[in-house]
């Protein structure tokens, strides 16, 4: 069974800590801009949603990517992305449903989550506990991504998705 990252936003309080451990981690630097994982703000109502690659099954981004930088491994039960096979066209991060990459103005190619090679560093900084790694069979994945694409949806007011 594979493991999941999961979020309960009712239990995010916005101190982005997941955000700048994740940048430090990953890119080697305390800037959030360049995290894997994304804390959207709407303040007027105090809504908080942690964002990040959800690992689909059937991946939209990997359908649209021009260079096959992108590909589910079953194995794993993750995406993975290959950085240097990707050309930063982007087509990726508009395609996704959930805006589960993050665009590196540095690199100029997508940042995507990959749960830090099993052992998520946001889940371990996260002080209220709205990050979980979970263990999880394909259907409660699936349930998980449809319930992030919904909560997404409404977080953004978008309709007709």
């Amino acid at each position: 069974m594979a493991k999941i990252l999961t979020v309960n936003p009712e239990l995010c309080t916005s101190c982005k800590l997941c955000e700048l451990v994740c940048s430090v981690k990953k890119e080697g630097v305390s800037d959030p801009s360049r995290s894997r994982i994304h804390v959207f703000i709407r303040e007027m109502e105090g809504l908080f949603l942690p964002v990040f690659c959800r690992h689909c099954r059937n991946p939209v981004c990997a359908s649209v990517c021009p260079v096959e930088a992108i590909a589910f491994d079953p194995s794993l039960g993750r995406v993975l992305f290959d950085e240097d096979v990707c050309t930063g066209c982007g087509e990726c991060l508009e395609a996704c449903p959930l805006g589960g990459a993050r665009w590196d103005t540095e690199q100029e190619k997508p940042l995507r989550c990959d749960f830090c090679e099993g052992d998520p560093s946001c889940v371990k900084y996260c002080s209220t506990g709205a990050l979980q790694y979970v263990e999880a069979d394909e259907s409660v994945k699936e349930e998980m991504r449809q319930a992030a694409e919904k909560l997404y949806d409404e977080f953004h007011n978008v309709s007709g998705r």
